[in-house]
């Protein structure tokens, strides 16, 4: 049985806690056993590869031996192999009728450990797939990466009872079960996944990061809970601190035992992170650091997990001998253990939102709250014994974007599970639209399908490429992510603010498409879509608001522009500008912008040039209009704000460049040929469409002719047609369990 249990690798929250009780009703097992069985049933320590292969080994061949009668249950083939193994007298253990009926209770309570799943475990080699379909499998395999295998935990565990949809009535009912989830999946060792190994974790940020997207599939709110508990308050103690805070309380974190938040925002200044007003002074008599809020206005506003939280990591400005040192981060107690607050600390329910009310989010003021002088996380500054503030980075403004850019994991998060939620009201949509029929030639014919009508094929096929062009966009980024070293993590920090913005806002536009194409069925809770576009609305405007990213990805891209100039000198110029006559001699030239061959339209080199063609010029142009700007006496902040339009539209131009190429590079690397073309079918319509979408902008340039335009508007319809065809092959892809999905309208 124990075997079964763990050959999907989880032995879920259910399994975990019967198996645990049930021990003490086997009357044969000895104290010696019981001890032993309690090792192999911890949901965060699965058996060895070792040990596990040899339990493989001994059902085998076994099984390989009895017969069908043998093996009607796990019980049946148990006990054969007790006695197979033993060879002892009549009147054993494994012959008395108590010790079936104990078993038999253990196999019918856990419902799903049966033979069936056991025979499952051995199935026939896998045929060759139909002729003009793809292998799903296959298709997953490649959605998922390089984190298969904890991507398929999370399915068996949120698959597990105790995770059930629930319309809750209160915000309170729904707080305290988002936090017996967030609890069980502590208990499976999902929370401290990202941590050092010394402290009890695995150090795989990758891993983190599949399991906050996966979550995106079933319960906005516990990912969001599980991202503040696990992802920032931890991330912060991880990457701000230093070995004595991970010591002290990493460990304790990760198993939810220290239930805590990330105070950054205060309602006085939202985004802008360098005016808080919140203060941390350092008091030389005391030795500790008083935090204090000066006004009501800067009182932390939002802070996830605020109800909850017995600890914050409260960003303030540090002030030591009467000087202020910038926005650092303090570690400050909020509750007992009786989960009183303690002195000094005020914390005020933000109540209804339009979703996310699983989520505790509330306000908090400090009034002169006293914490100890080591509760300051001092990686990026430091008070020694004497009062002298030290830091390994001399200059403010650049400890402050360092130590920011230390919590860009957040943004990096974010999307993949918003994406989730996209490939949830996608499947649904598509799904539902390959079996919904409406009207039909006559009252005698049969009524035709949703997805057979063009304009929805219009509306669906188009979302359905970009998921998958951001699939692999956002895993670029992720993988850029986890291999970030200093001189990178500037430009990652730029695509990734830029990724978070282009991926969020799409997320919201296609639910609300796929709400609309189940039409009235989409408006009932029972589907899904109340909560799915409830719960993304505010990825827009949280881990930083969409336009004020982009804007930072503009002058990231605008930054980088000008120092290229800068080290390279005249001939960076002279090679910039010789880029730009190529591409006015190879892409501009009439043959050119008058192509509409569907080769030359589906060619990956023609998709590629006209997005770097868009970005190229759009940052050329918006260096140009703000160094006139400036040059005329504009001052540099008004000259931005001028140029701001300008400037959102040469961010999304790049995030756009990069998601093309990320994708194109993803077709290239395909081997199945089924799937590779499939792929390229979505890498076009991604291109095309994208293009289409900025047609205006090509026409004003001169980089397409009107005939173009409208050649690519028929290659955009053929398309959808084509992809219409592959359409339930890809989302199944997703792999998205039936369970999770939790749609009526498909059952």
């Amino acid at each position: 049985m124990l075997y079964v249990a763990w050959a999907d690798q989880v032995l879920s929250p259910s399994e975990a806690k019967l198996l645990q009780i049930k021990l003490k009703d086997l009357p044969f097992l000895s104290a010696g056993d019981r001890e032993l069985l309690k090792s192999w049933i911890n949901p965060s320590n699965p058996p060895d590869r070792e040990l596990f292969q040899h339990w493989r080994i001994l059902i085998h061949n076994r099984s390989a031996e009895s017969t069908a009668e043998d093996r009607k249950s796990l019980v049946d083939l148990g006990l054969e192999m007790a006695r197979a193994a033993a060879l002892r007298e009549d009147g054993a253990w494994w012959t008395n009728p108590e010790t079936r009926q104990a078993l038999e209770t253990l196999e019918n309570e856990l419902d799903t450990i049966q033979i069936k799943t056991y025979q499952s475990l051995f199935p026939k080699p896998l045929g060759e797939e139909p002729s003009g379909k793809i292998n799903r499998a296959a298709l997953t395999a490649i959605l998922d990466d390089d984190y298969a295998d904890i991507r398929n935990r999370m399915r068996v565990v949120l698959t597990d009872p105790v995770f059930e949809y629930q319309n809750f009535r209160s915000k309170e009912a729904y707080r305290d079960q988002v936090l017996r989830w967030c609890r069980y999946l502590a208990d499976q060792g999902l929370g401290i996944l990202s941590y050092p190994e010394a402290d009890g974790g695995e150090n795989d940020m990758g891993q983190y990061a599949a399991v906050f997207e996966m979550l995106g599939y079933f319960d906005l709110s516990l990912s969001i809970k599980f991202g503040v508990q696990f992802g920032l308050f931890g991330g912060s103690i991880q990457w701000l601190g230093t070995e004595k805070h991970h010591r002290k309380y990493l460990e304790d974190v990760g198993k939810l035992n220290i239930p805590g938040c990330f105070a950054m925002t205060e309602t006085g200044h939202g985004s802008n992170v360098r005016g808080l007003e919140t203060t941390a002074t350092y008091d030389q008599e005391s030795g500790n650091l008083i935090v204090h809020t000066p006004h009501h206005e800067a009182g932390k506003e939002y802070i996830g997990n605020a109800l909850h939280g017995r600890m914050a990591t409260v960003f303030a400005q540090l002030i030591v001998g009467g000087e202020n040192q910038g926005v650092h981060a303090v570690l400050v107690p909020l509750r007992d253990e009786n989960h009183h607050l303690l002195p000094g600390i005020k914390v005020e329910d933000n109540g209804y939102k339009m979703g996310l009310n699983g989520v505790d989010n509330g306000r908090i003021w400090f009034d002169q709250v006293s914490v100890p002088r080591e509760n300051l996380l001092n990686r990026f500054g430091d008070i020694d014994s004497d009062g002298n503030y030290t830091s390994p980075i001399k200059n403010p403004s650049k400890r402050f974007f360092t130590m920011l850019g230390t919590l860009v994991g957040g943004r990096v998060c974010v999307p993949r599970a918003g994406l989730s939620a996209t490939k949830s009201g996608l499947t649904i949509a598509i799904r539902y639209a390959h079996r919904r029929r409406q009207f039909g030639q006559d009252f005698t014919s049969p009524e035709t399908l949703l997805l057979d009508y063009p304009s929805h094929q219009l509306r669906l096929m188009p979302l359905l490429a970009k998921t998958y062009a951001l699939d692999f966009g956002l895993t670029f980024l992720t993988k850029k992510y986890l291999a970030r070293n200093a001189e990178s993590i500037r430009e990652i920090e730029t695509l990734a603010a830029g990724m978070k913005s282009y991926a969020t806002w799409f997320t919201t536009h296609s639910l609300q498409q796929c709400r609309e194409a189940c039409g009235g069925k989409g408006y009932l809770w029972e589907n899904r879509f109340a909560d799915l576009k409830n719960d993304t609305e505010i990825f827009t405007t949280f881990e930083g608001d969409n336009t004020v990213l982009m804007q930072l990805v503009a002058k990231g891209l605008l930054t980088a522009f000008q120092n290229e100039f800068h080290e390279e000198g005249t001939m960076g110029v002279l090679r910039y500008l010789g880029r730009r006559v190529s591409t006015s001699l190879a892409e501009r030239n009439p043959l050119t912008i008058r192509n509409t061959d569907p080769e030359h339209l589906r060619d990956s080199a023609f998709q590629i040039a006209a997005f770097r063609y868009r970005e190229d010029r759009l940052l050329y142009s918006v260096s140009q209009r703000l160094r006139a700007k400036i040059k005329a006496g504009t001052k540099s902040y008004d000259a931005y704000l001028e140029c701001q339009p300008h400037l959102l539209k040469l961010a999304e131009a790049h995030v756009e460049r990069v998601i093309i190429e990320a994708f194109t590079q993803e077709v290239k690397r395909t081997a199945d040929p089924a799937i590779k073309a499939v792929l390229k079918l979505l890498c076009d319509l991604y291109a095309l469409h994208t293009i289409e979408l900025h047609k205006g902008w090509y026409l004003e340039a001169n980089y397409i002719e009107s005939n173009k335009s409208k050649a690519i508007r028929r290659e955009v319809m053929l398309l959808c047609s084509q992809i219409k065809e592959y359409s339930l092959d890809l989302v199944e892809a997703f792999a998205i369990p039936e369970k999770v999905l939790g749609a009526e309208i498909l059952t």
